[in-house]
């Protein structure tokens, strides 16, 4: 399809000669020099883009020490590795409900840099602000979570997506937001489970084995938190894909997922900072380990249960488009059955064998062509 044209290559024929005026195209050396110049940059731009982001990463485990204190014990390497382990299942799984085209490892793994490298972004804003909340009485905490905390660690996560993996070919369908967004809480949580392990033993003049054991109780507690950096992150990359292939509404959209996020990562947050208070005023005899394992499993349980409803409602529509048929949904907004007909809609089965419509929808190669002539325009 044609794009723009500038009103003087609008306004004459197509006979006129409005090369380097108003149209271009190959002709001089200049030009072939130009051409191959982009194409070396636009090839090159992925690998440059990676090993940059590699570098400020490997520079992050420099500063805060995650790099030094790993090398002399590499059992706390493989506590930072065993602590996102659940989180990684996770993002895996999400990867793995993509029903559309499979999305290439290298942008998997350069989103996921990106996590990381974002994340010392938020860690300086993080500080920066908490010593302003800290003079607010009794609800100062639950603020920090809500006005700062959640909403720039939610932001850098998304932005990991939004800045490379979004502008790709590659990034096309709505539930590939769903994918990027679970690879960059993946780095995230990476990255922050990392510091919160190795970040009391920087100091320690030796790493015997009560350091060791005090990492792994920390090491435990992160394994329960990361999965949740993958959920909130998913579920804003969701809305961004959705936001992609809606552009005259993307505005809100993104915000929308941002808010879900941010509602989400803000309540987790708030929930399991007064969780022992909580626990003494109720007057059970809990152990504060226990109610926290308890409480993980049930709020990443219910969130995580919400996104995969969304993400199998995705599934079914993608798959009933596939097979030429109408996506319908009942009442409660999921698909009635794997064929779109809902129970009570047997007789209207029928009248559509005696008299075939054109369906809405072409089979998902056509679908995909046109959201790639969509995204030239």
């Amino acid at each position: 399809m044609d794009g723009e044209r500038d009103p003087v290559a609008e306004g004459t024929t197509d006979s006129a000669d409005l090369y380097d005026v108003a149209t271009w195209e190959r002709r001089s050396w200049l030009d072939g020099l130009s051409s191959g110049v982009y194409w070396l940059l636009s090839t090159a731009a992925p690998y440059v883009v990676a090993l940059f982001a590699l570098v400020i990463v490997l520079g992050e485990l420099v500063l805060f020490g995650v790099a030094a204190i790993s090398y002399q014990n590499p059992v706390i390497a493989a506590l930072v590795l065993l602590s996102v382990v659940p989180a990684f299942g996770l993002a895996a799984y999400i990867w793995y409900a993509d029903v559309t085209t499979s999305e290439p490892v290298s942008l998997l793994a350069l989103t996921f840099l990106l996590g990381v490298v974002l994340a010392s972004f938020a860690a300086v804003v993080n500080t920066l602000f908490q010593p302003l909340f800290t003079l607010v009485p009794v609800v100062g905490t639950v603020l920090f979570f809500v006005v700062v905390v959640a909403p720039i660690e939610e932001t850098v996560k998304w932005l990991a997506v939004r800045l490379y993996a979004f502008r790709s070919d590659r990034f096309d369908a709505v539930i590939d937001g769903a994918v990027y967004g679970a690879m960059a809480g993946l780095g995230f949580a990476t990255i922050e489970n990392a510091i919160y392990i190795t970040q009391g033993l920087g100091e320690a003049s030796t790493i015997g084995s009560d350091a060791i054991t005090a990492a792994g109780q920390t090491a435990a507690a992160r394994l329960l938190a990361g999965p949740g950096h993958v959920i909130y992150s998913a579920f804003a990359g969701y809305y961004l894909g959705l936001a992609k292939f809606n552009r005259e509404n993307a505005g809100p959209i993104v915000i929308k997922g941002l808010l879900i996020a941010a509602f989400i990562h803000a309540l987790y947050n708030s929930i399991v900072t007064y969780l022992p208070d909580i626990v003494e005023l109720t007057g059970l005899a809990i152990p504060t380990g226990v109610a926290f394992l308890g409480f993980v499993l049930v709020y990443d349980g219910a969130f995580g249960y919400l996104l995969y409803r969304k993400i199998a409602r995705y599934r079914n529509a993608y798959r009933q488009a596939d097979m030429n048929r109408s996506v319908r949904f009942d009442d409660g907004g999921a698909p009635a059955d794997e064929l779109g007909n809902r129970p009570d809609a047997d007789a209207q089965a029928v009248d559509s064998e005696e008299q075939p419509t054109e369906s809405p929808h072409r089979d998902g190669e056509s679908a995909r062509a046109e959201r790639s002539d969509r995204d030239t325009e």
